[in-house]
């Protein structure tokens, strides 16, 4: 009772306080404290002193949301204040809510009236150092940032600013002047790596391709070969890139190199499930038995792959042989040898939508830092030296569907302004993991074989329409004419409830997938359908002849032969469950500086001035103007749906897209673009109508 009343003292004492929570099992109180433009989360813990009668009082706190600048100030207090993590979370997330120039000028004019009476006290020492940490971490992990700034004069203004009392200081002044002088000189780094990154070769010529040739290499090097592609390209992505606020832009008009890392990784994967399309469609005139001995050397390539974790690349080969114009060839498949289908189904269970991916996840737990895969004797691996150690190529559509749920469920702000930098917490759990896995991929040696990236690079993309042609020569429709045309599903994934987390411990072969952001997700998730990244590419531009088949998705085959489209970055989930029917959709928007979209959560309570509202908001622009705004929905064969300017915007909308455009009342309607009415669009799902209980409490 004692305890209990020393508790209770001490909470009164921690004012101004928003919320308190008494946890008397382990003695400790965790509460909100606002403070000058900041929300702490503030914990108090006691523990029996080994002398004495009272308890050892210890009191930690970290930021929860706050302005802009004290976000930034608060990277020179974090230490003192027990928020360790902070400087590493805010320099991985800040992209989504501020630029590096402006904290760099935040930055720089505190260091122009630093504290402390005297270069000597003690104030003034704790601030030095402090500053060099934050600068070194920066510039060690994050260098870009300085070498892409447009202008030099904020790095000449913040060098001489620095700490004049350490070697250290000494060396980050030396560096910011030397990445000055490279900028004043257009010497941008950046453009080199991007070079680095592109994937981009002259044209094949199409009379140069020998489809019949993959079978002359050993499955084994071209799975070592694509390992190599991959690895390479893993190691130089940029974690931040995958955050939704950033690859939702990268269609923005001035905004084509955002995200130029993660774009590498998605023409890769094009790349190569393009190449599985070309050789088993193109020669059309092999036999049947002689065109299963193409599906089993893929599927052989695809065994090799998952020996060496390289999940992309399997993932790539498995969602190939699952689209419509390879699965559709019956008579191909047929002849395919028995023992190579039962591999190749084990193969694609592991990239089975059901419970949210969770045998990819559990893979990558049980094997994201080991050396060696956890075969089972299962896949014949007597190529594989184990001599050296092995790096783990996840799928990164994994990733950039949790960051743009996250991104998309969570909200930026709180109702008084505040940055939430409790979501930017969440949003660096998913990246520390694709670092902790990049890391794994860093001492990975390979040998190239010209011979084969020679085959690899002269494969001539096809588009869809190509796609079908070819397979419809290989193989004629025999069925009605409506077979023709192969229906288009959108793929989901029944829960994200397993949805990752923080790393924890460096033990080999240790991946932990717990955290507070699995808790959020399981919460959202056990009343919603999360979407898929079926294929990382999910650039909205119109396709054109160069471009890879849009939907390589995997998909549980079926006798109807639907082709899956990927969600990408524009996910559609239908809610189910004892809360609303819920949406997401992708709202356009016509801007100055480009055409954009983000993605908005739509229940089945939503008006369409409450979705023209947050669609603005999301567009930083004033939701107060909704009502200048009409929304209308983009669907196929270029026709329009106005959505009705009171209507419920749920059942409205056609089941058939989820792309959106908000225009201005009055504007003119793009030519072969009708608009249509609910009554004349497709079916419309048919749900039941809920309170908006669910995000409320959610959220």
């Amino acid at each position: 009772m004692q305890l209990s009343r020393n508790l209770i003292e001490l909470k009164a004492e921690l004012s101004p306080m928003k919320t308190t929570w008494y946890c008397p099992l382990d003695l400790s109180t965790v509460a909100e404290e606002e403070d000058d433009g900041v929300i702490y989360t503030v914990v108090v813990k006691q523990h029996a002193a080994p002398h004495g009668p009272m308890p050892a009082v210890c009191r930690s706190q970290c930021v929860k949301a706050g302005t802009e600048e004290k976000l930034v100030l608060h990277l020179l207090h974090s230490f003192s204040m027990g928020d360790s993590s902070y400087i590493t979370i805010f320099l991985s997330t800040y992209r989504s809510f501020t630029s590096t120039e402006r904290v760099l000028d935040i930055l720089t004019d505190r260091l122009e009236n630093p504290p402390g009476d005297s270069e000597r006290s003690h104030v003034r020492q704790s601030f030095n150092k402090a500053v060099c940490t934050v600068f070194r971490t920066w510039l060690s992990e994050y260098p870009e940032d300085f070498q892409s700034l447009g202008n030099p004069s904020c790095l000449l203004r913040l060098a001489p600013l620095l700490p004049q009392d350490s070697s250290s200081a000494a060396d980050l002044r030396a560096q910011l002047l030397r990445i000055a002088e490279e900028l004043s000189e257009k010497a941008l780094l950046l453009h080199s790596r991007r070079d680095q990154f592109s994937l981009d070769s002259p044209p094949p010529d199409p009379s140069l391709f020998e489809p019949t040739s993959v079978l002359g290499f050993p499955s084994s090097l071209i799975a070592e070969q694509l390992t190599k592609i991959e690895t390479e390209l893993f190691v130089r992505l940029v974690p931040y890139h995958c955050l939704g606020s950033l690859w939702s832009q990268r269609d923005k008009k001035g905004r084509e190199g955002v995200c130029w890392s993660v774009r590498a990784t998605v023409r890769q994967f094009n790349k190569l499930a393009n190449a599985v399309l070309a050789s088993c469609l193109w020669p059309t005139k092999l036999r049947s038995q002689q065109r299963a001995r193409l599906l089993e050397k893929w599927i052989g390539v695809a065994e090799e792959c998952r020996a060496r974790k390289n999940f992309s690349s399997l993932y790539a080969v498995v969602s190939a042989l699952k689209s419509n114009p390879i699965h559709r060839l019956r008579r191909t498949w047929h002849d395919t040898d028995r023992e190579a289908l039962r591999r190749y189904e084990e193969l694609a269970e592991i990239f089975s939508d059901k419970d949210n991916y969770s045998q990819t996840r559990e893979l990558l737990k049980e094997e994201g830092t080991s050396k060696f895969a956890n075969l089972d004797n299962r896949i014949n691996n007597r190529h594989i030296s184990r001599s050296n150690a092995q790096g783990t190529v996840p799928y990164l559509g994994i990733f950039l569907t949790d960051l743009t749920m996250l991104d998309t469920a969570v909200k930026d702000r709180l109702d008084n302004g505040y940055i939430n930098f409790d979501k930017r917490r969440r949003e660096f759990e998913v990246l520390a993991q694709i670092r902790l896995l990049q890391s794994s991929c860093k001492n990975c040696v390979f040998v190239s074989d010209e011979t084969f990236l020679q085959w690899y690079h002269s494969v001539p993309t096809l588009t869809e329409e190509q796609s079908y042609r070819l397979s419809n020569e290989i193989e004629p429709v025999e069925q009605s004419p409506r077979s023709l045309a192969p229906s288009v599903i959108i793929t989901q994934c029944p829960d994200l409830s397993t949805s990752r987390s923080s790393l924890s411990g460096d033990g080999e072969g240790f991946f932990d997938f717990h955290s507070p952001v699995n808790n959020l997700l399981s919460k959202l998730t056990k009343h919603m359908r999360s979407p898929s990244v079926s294929c990382l590419d999910v650039d909205t531009s119109p396709p054109t002849n160069e471009s890879t088949p849009a939907s390589l998705t995997p998909s549980t085959p079926t006798k109807s032969h639907r082709r899956s489209a990927s969600c990408g970055n524009n996910p559609v989930a239908s809610v189910q469950g004892s809360g609303p029917e819920m949406r997401i959709i992708k709202i356009r928007m016509e801007l100055h500086d480009g055409n954009l979209y983000r993605s908005i959560l739509v229940t089945s309570n939503d008006k369409t001035p409450t979705v023209v509202s947050s669609a603005l908001e999301k567009h930083n622009q004033d939701p107060k103007q909704a009502s200048r705004y009409e929304l209308i929905q983009l669907l196929p064969e270029g026709k329009e749906l106005v959505i009705p300017p009171t209507g419920n915007v749920f059942y409205a909308m056609s089941s058939s897209s989820v792309d959106f455009l908000l225009r201005r009342k009055g504007g003119n309607t793009p030519f072969g673009s009708p608009s249509i009415s609910p009554e004349t669009s497709a079916t419309f799902p048919r749900i039941k109508a809920k309170g908006r209980r669910l995000v409320r409490t959610l959220f």
